[in-house]
């Protein structure tokens, strides 16, 4: 299965697969339509956010700040917007298949 990922002018809007509280930090892959990505962090204040977001960050090479949550904060899946990026982008780096 293909995650979607909608290309705007100001970037890409996909949708992503929060596991908070794992054992360590990573990207695990395509997961049904979502991208998974696991983080120690647990879900209260927001820490589990905060740190799906550094670890996006690192691995595009941007700012965090360019990376929106515009769906689901409260939420393990999320609908995430990245500015400055393109589709083509996002697909090379997450290997679609």
């Amino acid at each position: 299965m293909m995650i979607q990922i909608k290309e705007t002018e100001e970037g890409v809007i996909f949708s992503v697969l929060i596991q908070p509280r794992s054992s360590k930090n990573e990207i695990v892959g395509l997961q049904d339509d979502f991208i998974k990505i696991k983080v120690t962090s647990p879900p209260i204040d927001g820490r589990a956010n905060k740190q799906f977001l550094n670890i996006l960050g690192e691995k595009l090479k941007i700012n965090k700040s360019m990376i929106e949550i515009i769906g689901g904060s409260k939420s393990r899946r999320k609908t995430i917007k990245i500015k400055h990026i393109t589709k083509k982008e996002i697909e090379s780096l997450f290997k679609q298949n």
